[in-house]
């Protein structure tokens, strides 16, 4: 049996790769370490419904700011990836069959919280015919049912080998904000997310507002990797054009020695410079600091997105 907990089990495919260096971190990196009563509760909701959450698996910085105010990222299909993406902390391997009744685990955990807003993501699941598309469908329903006043939010993997059918799928749930991330510029993509096409994820994108235009669609992308501002920039197009409506940009932050090492650390100068970039180029909504997440204050940022589309439309 594989120990998840042992980095050479976890990454066997990055076992054999030689050590990068892991620099010191600066001091705007810095995060409180997890305790105090709301993480501890919301810890054991999560293991009482034996559920997965990103936050763990991707060693979330913000865990313990997150867990303690009640808020966890739920990841459904499992704690082992199909693709080996050298950024990830998520396990990469053969996973387990799906579990009939996570959906209802989750709904379940989401009422316990009394989430206002909950975000659901997933390992990649290459294995399956749709991607997972249908576990994702079932969980936001069962979520509606169980919670109906709160809000969702899905973070998708790209479905690159299921017909157009998973998409619709999923698209057809009606989750109330439609996210997936493109993760870094173009070039950087065969040796960073080599599984995965830039393109592909971005035409994903523009094809949800194909679907349905009032659903509100979000990506994000991570610096620090070797990127440059000039492509930072061309990236904010190309998402503009596939019609995205909200962007967040953080630092990238090195898992393990076997991952993709650390460029350098952006100062938080650059990211409001981002973030005024992306305003410019109208996104509804931008998310932009050294630890950004995706689902970091998404319940927040959701209420701020509607207001701002709101806004918009009053404008004309």
């Amino acid at each position: 049996m594989r120990d998840l907990k042992i980095p050479a089990q976890r990454h066997p495919e990055k076992a054999r790769k030689p050590d990068n260096a892991q620099p010191k971190k600066p001091d705007w990196l810095r995060v409180r370490a997890p305790s105090g009563a709301g993480y501890a509760e919301t810890h054991k909701i999560m293991r009482d419904n034996k559920l997965v959450t990103v936050c763990e698996e991707a060693s979330c910085p913000n865990a313990a700011e997150c867990w303690g105010q009640g808020h966890a990222a739920m990841m459904i299909m499992g704690e082992v990836c199909t693709r080996a993406c050298n950024f990830c902390n998520v396990a990469t391997g053969r996973p387990d069959a799906l579990d009939p009744f996570e959906p209802a685990r989750i709904a379940q955990a989401v009422k316990k919280l009394s989430l206002n807003h909950v975000v659901i993501t997933s390992v990649d699941r290459d294995d399956l015919a749709d991607g997972g598309a249908e576990h994702f469908a079932q969980t936001i329903r069962a979520v509606r049912h169980a919670s109906p006043k709160t809000t969702i939010e899905v973070l998708v993997p790209d479905f690159l080998r299921c017909p157009d059918s998973a998409l619709e799928c999923v698209v057809a749930a009606k989750p109330d904000v439609f996210n997936h991330n493109i993760e870094t510029v173009p070039r950087l993509y065969p040796s960073i997310c080599p599984g995965s096409r830039y393109f592909f994820s971005l035409r994903l994108l523009q094809k949800v507002k194909e679907i349905d235009p009032e659903m509100f669609t979000k990506t994000g992308i991570m610096v620090g990797m070797g990127e440059t501002a000039e492509e930072m920039r061309q990236v904010m197009d190309d998402m503009r054009s596939a019609d995205v409506d909200f962007l967040t940009i953080g630092q990238y932050m090195q898992p393990t020695p076997k991952h993709q090492a650390v460029d350098r650390f952006v100062h938080p100068d650059e990211f409001e410079a981002y973030k005024k970039a992306a305003y410019a180029k109208k996104f509804l909504m931008v998310s932009a600091s050294p630890l950004t997440r995706s689902s970091h204050h998404a319940g927040d940022d959701f209420a701020q997105l509607r207001a701002a589309r709101k806004e918009k439309l009053a404008r004309g």
